[in-house]
């Protein structure tokens, strides 16, 4: 081999080992192959997952225009969600959010099949811009939002096999807002401080996790979607409850500063925050809902009117009837001035 052969195979074994290097160094201080920001961020999804560009994208908003009642949805009947606390879930933090593992025991029914449990997650804001839920109502962000997923386990042995599935995940999704303090919350909120880092874990005592839920089940939105995050498989059947459920500001402060997208001895620290996909593209889809008080009050509000206007109307008749009538009955009579009656008064004295 000559010196110039050399020297060049030299240079380049050099620069592989300092690119592996440098590839080496720059994994941890992502936290993983995709992120919220920078260059592995959302925009940047596609390149590696191309579902993330594709159709029946999640989260959406919901407007009037593509909502439309359907009389047949059922509140969700709810299935082993009340944990004994001899039981435990693990509560971990994966580097894009805090999730938790849930009881194969917990199922839910009233869905085109039965789904099972298998974890629920967060996504938030920051500290300062407290809108971080994923769904939005009229283009309103609420502070939090908290999804747990469950897996179609009639067709499927497990999450990872009904993830890719079109019929293969239902998630329930609660939006959260500021109010009092939440003590059903606080069972998940008060551990955040041992799972700080990515990958750290900690075991939390079982409990009703249906406490996590509004009290109105009855009322929510249900569309076809994906997973909010990628590979974002449109896999989804959603069920984004109506009624928000409330945390304390302390609560959703810790929500917002207690971790860390990045493992405990990376020099460059990465707080977990903005957690929340964008709102997507809904095309031509139909959210159905279970609700429609709020969009009947226009339509009662116009039945009222119409019945005041031809109330009005008929009283008005009859008042001009009334009128025309008396008139009638009045042709015959002769009227004197009351001058006269006064002179004939006169002359009698």
């Amino acid at each position: 081999m000559s010196a110039k052969s050399f020297s060049i195979v030299t240079v380049a074994t050099v620069l592989i080992f300092f690119l592996k290097i440098q590839l080496s160094v720059q994994a941890p201080l992502n936290g993983s192959r995709w992120s919220y920001i920078g260059p592995d961020g959302e925009k940047a999804w596609p390149k590696k997952y191309p579902f993330c560009a594709g159709v029946f994208q999640s989260p959406i908003d919901f407007h009037e225009d593509i909502l439309q009642y359907d009389s047949n949805l059922l509140p969700l009947e709810f299935i082993g969600y009340n944990v004994p606390s001899t039981d435990q879930f693990t509560l971990i933090n994966n580097g894009h959010s805090v999730k938790m593992y849930l009881s194969p025991a917990m199922s839910i029914r009233n869905l085109p099949f039965e789904y099972t449990a298998s974890q629920l997650h967060l996504h938030w804001g920051n500290r300062n811009k407290s809108e971080g839920s994923e769904h939005t109502v009229s283009g309103k962000h609420f502070a939090a939002e908290l999804h747990i997923v469950h897996y179609n386990s009639e067709k499927y042995p497990d999450v990872t096999a009904a993830m890719d599935k079109a019929d293969g995940l239902a998630v329930l999704a609660v939006l959260l807002e500021i109010g009092p303090f939440n003590p059903s919350y606080e069972k998940i909120f008060k551990h955040f401080r041992n799972v700080k880092y990515k990958d750290q874990k900690v075991v939390v005592p079982g409990f009703n996790v249906q406490e996590l839920l509004p009290d109105r089940l009855d009322e929510y939105y249900r569309y076809e979607g994906s997973l909010t995050t990628p590979p974002c498989y449109p896999s989804v059947l959603w069920t984004v409850f109506r009624h928000p459920v409330k945390i304390s500001q302390e609560q959703l402060l810790a929500l917002e500063t207690a971790m860390y997208c990045t493992e405990s001895d990376d020099p460059e620290p990465l707080e977990m925050v903005d957690n929340f996909r964008n709102v997507q593209e809904f095309h031509e889809r139909l959210v159905f809902i279970s609700f429609h008080e709020g969009f009947m009050v226009s339509v009662v509000i116009a039945c009222i009117l119409g019945v005041l206007i031809i109330l009005a109307v008929a009283f008005w008749l009859l008042k001009k009837k009334s009128c025309k009538k008396g008139g009638e009955d009045n042709r015959g009579v002769i009227y004197k001035p009351g001058i006269y009656k006064e002179e004939e008064d006169i002359s009698k004295i």
